[in-house]
């Protein structure tokens, strides 16, 4: 019965956010970044009179970091922004005390909310990330090595964003919890910046500013890590030892402790969003 509520929960969520104005502001606005890097990729192979192979590579690999990190901060927006309304949303409407006063646990609501956000955040990122692919490919002839782990940490990134989401909203309101949130999602991204430079610079007091970021909000580790499976494996040795200072190209793959910490991060934010949750007065 509690995983048929799960699953029940969780495709209600998906088809309330089909029916959200942010998934509409979100498809805008993919649909402007797709169209620009058509445009500015085109244009980098035009003004250049053609790339050879490596230097496809290389012009490719970068440029798509940049471009999926705006991906990455559009599908942060919007499952932030839809995180909110799931649980604080519903409480101030008084939705939630219609569907809580069924004989329906608590916990197996919030799972199923959570499950149907994350099916919804990583549909997302699926399908803008591979039509970026597909872009890249046809302007400039690059290709990702490792697509399918690159988008599957994009992924994760948001999950772990909606998942602080939704412990927010069981204390602040949707519109607060979603901007705060997003600024967390910001500064640990600035945080990581400033730990790459103090890596850069042999300063370990700097450099420790953006591993323990890391590991309060995983947002940006997996970014890194995202970033290293887009990239080609040959940039690493022609890009020199400024690589490190780089917010848009990584040194190294994820480490199996650092996803398994965020699997972790994920099960306790999740655990203590439930005791809030099953705490607060409908």
């Amino acid at each position: 019965m509690t995983a048929r509520t799960v699953l029940t929960v969780a495709a209600l969520t998906l088809q309330e956010a089909a029916r959200r104005r942010v998934l509409r502001s979100l498809a805008v606005l993919t649909i402007l970044l797709l169209a620009l890097s058509a445009w500015g990729f085109a244009r980098l192979d035009a003004e250049f009179g053609g790339f050879t192979s490596g230097e496809a590579r290389v012009a490719g690999s970068t440029v798509l970091n940049l471009v999926m990190f705006g991906l990455s901060l559009i599908a942060a927006l919007g499952t932030a922004f839809l995180a909110g309304p799931t649980v604080a949303g519903e409480i101030e409407s008084g939705i939630a005390l219609a569907v809580l006063a069924r004989p329906i646990r608590r916990p197996a609501v919030l799972l199923g909310k959570w499950l149907g956000l994350v099916v919804f955040g990583g549909g997302f990122v699926a399908v803008a990330g591979l039509a970026q692919f597909v872009i890249v490919r046809l302007t400039i002839g690059y290709w990702p090595p490792h697509p399918v782990t690159g988008l599957a940490l994009l992924a994760a990134q948001t999950a772990v964003l909606l998942t602080l989401g939704l412990l927010l909203s069981t204390a602040i309101s949707p519109m607060a919890s979603g901007i705060v949130a997003v600024g967390l999602f910001g500064a640990t991204w600035i945080a990581g910046v400033v730990g790459s430079v103090g890596d850069a610079l042999g300063n370990e007091s700097v450099a420790e500013v953006g591993t323990v970021s890391r590991m309060l909000l995983p947002t940006d580790g997996l970014w890194r890590g995202a970033m290293n499976a887009f990239q080609d494996p040959a940039l690493l040795l022609q890009a020199g030892s400024g690589i490190e200072e780089s917010p848009f190209l990584s040194m190294a793959p994820l480490t199996t402790a650092y996803l398994a910490w965020t699997a972790v991060w994920i099960a306790l934010v999740l655990g203590l969003t439930a005791v809030a949750f099953g705490r607060r007065d409908l």
